[in-house]
């Protein structure tokens, strides 16, 4: 108990780093969000026909993780309802993540929450789908609103409930009377529309909004501005922005990525007792994120996901190199059969190959072999530290 006062006592009496620690989180939304002036345009153009009381085009936002999509959505949205209310317009913008365990990650969650934002009471589980959906009609159309989902990994939820869910919510609109539903679908997969069903793609009617990555010099704008805000003055040395953005900008221009690391360093600044955030704390966060980061990543995937993982592992430490889709695939067949797993087709372990790579676990390239086709080429992209923590997860999986 001592030692525990100690330890707070110590805490109270440091020099203060940071102002504002929420500024470095994904929560923050800035007052400027710099080099997305024409997504934010775009998206505003795309929704403003709601402040006329008419039905917004449906939008899908592509761009890998931390290039400002669920940011600008949201900004864009709630500048829309403010218009809207200056104007006696009733536009209601409601936001779910996918990703949100016991939140939106499956239909009924997904329509038990979306249920939730306009007020009304439903039970965690147990009622006929088809009467949520009831719920959800009569939620809206009680309101007279002009509601526009947004619906963050959209390509999760899909994968978990099938597509069929887009299809409903579209659709219901050829029902209500005074009210529409429009959808904002953010995505990390660049593929996500090609997989839908030709009924569903035709429902949507989607437009698309593209969001390049940033480059290093942008981010380090990104951070300059964040750290205005989060730091007290004159806390970080000099190259600790600069290195924070070159490491984000190797992960495809993730800014995301940045914050965590600037946030992090400074933590651990701030646990040793340093009234200063220097590079030696950027390395040890680097570590630690990618580490924390990995781990969560392989101990919530689906049992499919971990098992095409597992088999990529034990096919490259059979051959202590890059190996080709097949020997991912002898692989994973084997642990299917070891552990009672129907096999999924090769089409459905490609995709999962695909999805690990964009989690940055693996890399997985095509390359041609001219007139004996295309090849796909995987290695694992995490360090040897990591490597390890992910053996022992999934050895404990399949045991």
């Amino acid at each position: 108990m001592g030692e525990l006062n100690n330890i707070f006592n110590q805490f109270l009496e440091n020099k203060p780093i940071f102002d504002n620690r929420e500024a470095l989180t994904i929560s923050f939304t800035p007052e400027n969000i710099p080099y997305r002036n024409t997504q934010i345009a775009d998206l505003g153009r795309i929704l403003a026909p709601a402040l006329k009381g008419a039905k917004t085009s449906n939008v899908f936002i592509y761009g890998r993780c931390g290039t400002g999509k669920t940011l600008v959505a949201q900004y864009v949205g709630r500048e829309l309802e403010e218009v809207s209310k200056k104007n006696g317009v009733n536009v209601k913008i409601v936001y779910v993540n996918c990703k949100m365990k016991k939140s939106a990650d499956t239909e009924y969650r997904l329509l038990a929450g979306l249920i939730k934002k306009f007020g009304k009471d439903v039970p965690f589980t147990g009622l006929p789908t088809d009467q949520l959906y009831h719920l959800f009609f009569d939620a809206i159309e009680g309101n007279d609103n002009n509601v526009i989902l947004i619906i963050d990994e959209v390509d999760a939820l899909v994968q978990k409930a099938g597509d069929e869910i887009l299809y409903n919510l579209t659709r219901m609109n050829q029902d209500l009377k005074k009210s529409k539903v429009s959808i904002i679908g953010i995505t990390n997969d660049l593929g996500f529309i090609d997989k839908l069903d030709p009924r569903i793609k035709s429902s949507l009617n989607e437009e698309e909004l593209i969001f390049p990555p940033y480059n290093a010099v942008q981010i380090q704008e990104i951070l300059r501005d964040r750290s205005k805000l989060a730091f007290v003055p004159d806390v970080l040395e000099q190259g600790v922005i600069e290195k924070c953005s070159a490491l984000a900008a190797q992960e495809h221009g993730d800014a995301r990525k940045a914050l965590d690391l600037l946030r992090v360093s400074a933590e651990l600044a701030e646990r040793e007792s340093s009234g200063k955030v220097s590079i030696k704390f950027v390395d040890k966060a680097e570590d630690k994120i990618d580490l924390d980061r990995t781990v969560e990543i392989v101990k919530t995937q689906p049992r499919q996901s971990q098992a095409v993982l597992w088999g990529i592992i034990k096919a490259i430490d059979e051959t202590e190199g890059d190996i080709e889709g097949s020997d991912v695939i002898e692989q994973y067949e084997k642990l299917c059969k070891g552990h009672g797993l129907k096999p999924l087709t090769q089409r459905r372990v490609s995709d999962l190959i695909a999805e690990l790579d964009m989690f940055g676990v693996i890399t997985s390239k095509v390359l041609s072999k001219g007139r004996y086709g295309r090849t796909r080429v995987i290695s694992l992209d995490v360090s040897d530290k990591v490597l390890e923590n992910i053996k022992g997860i999934l050895s404990e999986v399949f045991y």
